[in-house]
């Protein structure tokens, strides 16, 4: 059969799914919450009624079914893409450019949304099941979904090409140190010496660039904390899975509506954190002016606390660092990598590798800081294989 032949079919059938679809809407009670087993009846119903005239065969009623059913209560096209855990990364470019990344491969999907329209709706549904909102007015969001997913969306007249939007999906399954172990991010040895990093309670920031695994790596060292102690977890967009713990207190900050209030910043989070008699603070990702609270925090005997940051190297993480705490106060850069030399203990960086697996890069202790430098103590540092 040939390419255009077959396209003629996908686009009838597309036609005909999309008839089928407003006769669902239409019949409908919009008034009263209608169950999933209730519009998957109704969607039978009127598949079954345009059999007939449509030929319709098994497996397109099925298909028909499917895409009805989650273009109505799911992610419409995307469904499919959320089903499979082995996708790690949904990104929609607009109505006709989706990409997904699998097993450490990106590929094109070769679905795409009608309309600007179509896809907007579909935002809309998702993101009002967050509590966050989205409009020309707010044109940016992110939030996190009701299984774990981080999802990030940008409407016109900020995205050029019609709406964006980028879902950072988890594993179902945990990933802990012996997995880490197993997949080859770091050996036995350095798990041990990480361990014993942990339980001497070191000040730890993880760097590395995005798609490193340093949520993942931050889940795994949780692992080390004791249970008998009182844990406080602070987050833009709650992406966490810690260990069992019995004293734990999750939070996650909040962004303005659309007033412009009520907005609770990460900010305040690690003040209020302070007042709830923590043993450890972990922080999700330190990116802005909440690196000031976070020195202060350190610098007042919170000793354990873990974060990550986003860096190209150990060495980077400091002008990083400076930068951020200088969005937040106006003091001497002296002053900040003083404070950071007495807060900060351990720095861990993870790399990407070519073949897309993820490598524990290096662990550093910082020593001291004096004559306007850092001494820098490696404790681990990866050889590299082969030529360069």
């Amino acid at each position: 059969m040939s390419e255009n032949c077959l396209r003629e079919i996908s686009d009838a059938e597309a036609a005909l799914t999309a008839e089928i679809q407003e006769d669902v809407i239409a019949e409908l009670d919009c008034s009263s919450e209608v169950d999933d087993a209730q519009i998957l009846r109704i969607i039978d119903d009127r598949i079954l009624g345009r059999s007939a005239e449509a030929h319709i065969g098994l497996q397109k009623k099925q298909r028909i079914r499917k895409d009805i059913f989650n273009s109505l209560r799911g992610y419409d096209i995307l469904q499919e893409l959320m089903d499979d855990d082995s996708v790690t990364e949904i990104m929609v470019n607009g109505t006709r450019n989706i990409f997904y990344e699998k097993n450490g491969g990106m590929y094109c999907w070769d679905r795409h949304f009608g309309t600007s329209e179509h896809l907007e709706d579909i935002i809309q549904r998702v993101i009002s099941g967050t509590n966050r909102s989205v409009n020309e007015r707010f044109p940016i969001a992110d939030a996190r979904l009701a299984d774990g997913s981080r999802i990030n969306v940008v409407l016109s007249p900020v995205s050029l090409d019609g709406p964006a939007v980028t879902i950072r999906r988890f594993p179902k399954d945990r990933i802990d140190m012996k997995k880490l172990i197993a997949y080859g991010t770091l050996s036995d040895a350095e798990a041990v010496l990480l361990e014993t990093i942990v339980k001497e309670k070191k000040n730890v920031l993880i760097s590395g660039g995005t798609g490193t695994g340093k949520t993942t790596f931050l889940n795994a060292l949780s692992d080390f904390i004791g249970s008998d102690e009182r844990v406080i977890t602070i987050e833009d967009s709650a992406e966490l899975q810690l260990c069992a713990m019995p004293n734990i207190v999750r939070m996650e900050c909040r962004n303005a509506n659309t007033q412009g209030i009520g907005e609770i910043s990460i900010r305040t989070l690690i003040r209020t954190a302070l007042r709830m008699r923590p043993d450890r603070i972990i922080i999700g990702e330190v990116r802005g002016p909440e690196a000031v609270d976070l020195l202060q925090a350190l610098n007042t005997g919170h000793s354990g606390s873990l974060s990550t940051i986003h860096a190209n190297s150990c060495a980077d993480v400091f002008s990083r660092f400076e930068t951020m705490v200088l969005t937040g106060i106006n003091i001497p850069v002296e002053a900040i990598r003083r404070q950071m030399a007495s807060a900060l203990q351990i720095l861990i960086h993870l790399e990407r590798e070519p073949d897309k697996s993820r490598k524990l890069s290096e662990i550093v202790e910082i020593e001291a800081y004096e004559n306007g430098k850092f001494t820098l103590k490696p404790l681990y540092q990866r050889k590299q294989e082969g030529n360069g």
